[in-house]
């Protein structure tokens, strides 16, 4: 780690390319690496034809190539060509410090990815939080980049707004502040063992940036791509135009009551620093606070829910849920988007198939793809309800897709826990709820907007 500081720090010294009379600074001469440093893997970085060229071998992490200076608000542009289908990107705001996994480079990165996912583009936060925007169902995107020629592409990093183009197509629109300034870096992944891959290359050239006037040079944001918004508490104006609202406020209880009290409870649940935390009372359902459900019933929506598990942590989201308090103590039964420490809870070997494990339907649908930040970490629930079709998806990929009130769904009902409820899951609306099982778990940016069911979906 010290040589890589020494390294950083001698070539900073040398460093200062002369600036275009528009305002663009080339960041490569085309001739040398002056003004850049290798941090992290072995694979090597070469100047071949006017290009930076980073080559796989065997035995490596990923590596990096990143530039000695930090920068902020910036424009920046490259054009990128693959001569074998691996995986690569370029860093922009990134670090690498000894605090951090001993020095692992990480932040944002534009993706360059030939696969048949096709996500070139796409924002990944790299050894941190992963997809912050995958290039899910747009189709353009997907089709932008070009195998085995130059593309060139474009990241506007302005304030808290991370927007890419990939040959003029707009792919990426993500709002975070999690990291305001970093150097920029250009990634060979690694191969692990695999020595039939060593040799393949990656080459970048034209590298170039813009940071001053650039609300001149930043391009409209026409709403043509998804914007995810990752600002904890926070709606964009985009947000706003689109329908979501706050469904809870980030600094208050209103909207929320108990699932069997007529007000919020008024004790086991906790408002602090922009969370909401249910407190650990040993596990099992006859927890401190109890469950808490919204005020309001809901039908078709959107809904987002950001969570934090502790180690061994049991909890869930539900929805379609009746609590009518005239009759009774009340219910909090209805569809559960399963939140559990699969790793240390002995839920997650229950049920069948794995059916009562993270982001699946609780004792009905299994999950698929399941991409979990870890305990300790926030992660980003999201349900979507169309009418009778119904979409789990964790951190940017989707964990289970059914539909209510078919014979399947009898079916599955039926071999449940909840075949004594006669019709479960199939009333049109109902109240969102938090579960309070006895464990540790807090959430936030909760944020929720109402569809109209004969809409396509996004």
């Amino acid at each position: 780690m010290t040589r890589w500081i020494a390294a950083l720090t001698a070539l900073a010294a040398a460093a200062g390319p002369a600036v275009a009379e528009d305002g663009w600074r080339p960041l490569f001469n085309g001739k040398t690496l002056d003004g850049w440093a290798q941090l992290n893997g072995t694979a090597p970085f070469t100047v071949a034809d006017g290009a930076i060229v980073g080559t796989t071998v065997v035995d490596s992490p990923n590596s990096f190539l990143c530039t000695t200076e930090e920068f902020g608000d910036v424009i920046l542009e490259f054009e990128a060509k693959l001569d074998a289908p691996m995986n690569s990107g370029v860093q922009f705001r990134s670090l690498s410090t000894p605090a951090y996994m001993d020095g692992r480079v990480h932040g944002y990165q534009v993706e360059i990815d030939p696969s048949d996912r096709a996500w070139t583009g796409g924002i990944y936060d790299e050894a941190r939080r992963g997809w912050l925007h995958p290039v899910y169902g747009q189709e353009a995107a997907r089709r932008a980049f070009r195998m085995h020629e130059w593309n060139r592409f474009r990241v506007e990093a302005i304030g808290p707004s991370l927007r890419t183009w990939v040959n003029g197509v707009p792919v990426a629109n993500v709002v975070d502040d999690l990291t305001p300034r970093g150097f920029i870096g250009l990634q060979v992944h690694s191969i692990g063992k695999d020595a039939s891959r060593a040799g393949e290359t990656v080459r970048f050239r034209n590298i170039r940036v813009l940071t001053a006037n650039l609300a001149a040079h930043r391009t409209p944001d026409r709403g043509d791509t998804p914007q995810f918004n990752f600002i904890p508490n926070t709606l964009t104006e985009r947000e706003r135009q689109e329908g979501w609202r706050l469904l809870w406020d980030g600094s208050t209880t209103a909207g929320w009551r108990g699932a069997r009290l007529r007000t919020f409870p008024e004790k086991g649940w906790s408002v602090t620093d922009g969370t909401l935390s249910v407190a650990e009372t040993g596990g099992g359902e006859a927890a401190a606070g109890g469950d808490i459900v919204t005020e309001d019933e809901y039908g078709d929506f959107e809904l987002i829910v950001e969570f934090n598990l502790t180690k061994g942590a049991n909890s869930g989201i539900k929805y379609f849920v009746d609590t009518d308090l005239n009759q009774g103590a009340g219910s909090s039964i209805g569809c559960e988007y399963q939140l559990l420490d699969d790793a240390s809870h002995p839920d997650a070997a229950l049920g069948v198939q794995g059916n009562r494990t993270l982001a699946g339907l609780y004792d009905l649908i299994p999950p698929v793809g399941v991409r979990f930040n870890g305990v300790g970490q926030w992660n980003r629930a999201r349900i979507v309800v169309r009418g009778a079709r119904v979409e789990h998806w964790l951190n940017g990929f989707k964990t289970v897709e059914y539909e209510r009130g078919t014979q399947m769904w009898r079916a599955l009902v039926s071999h449940s826990k909840y075949t004594v409820w006669p019709g479960f899951g199939e009333r049109p609306r109902g109240r969102i709820l938090l579960q309070d099982h006895g464990n540790a778990v807090s959430f936030r940016s909760i944020k929720i907007r109402e569809l109209d069911p004969r809409a396509p979906a996004r």
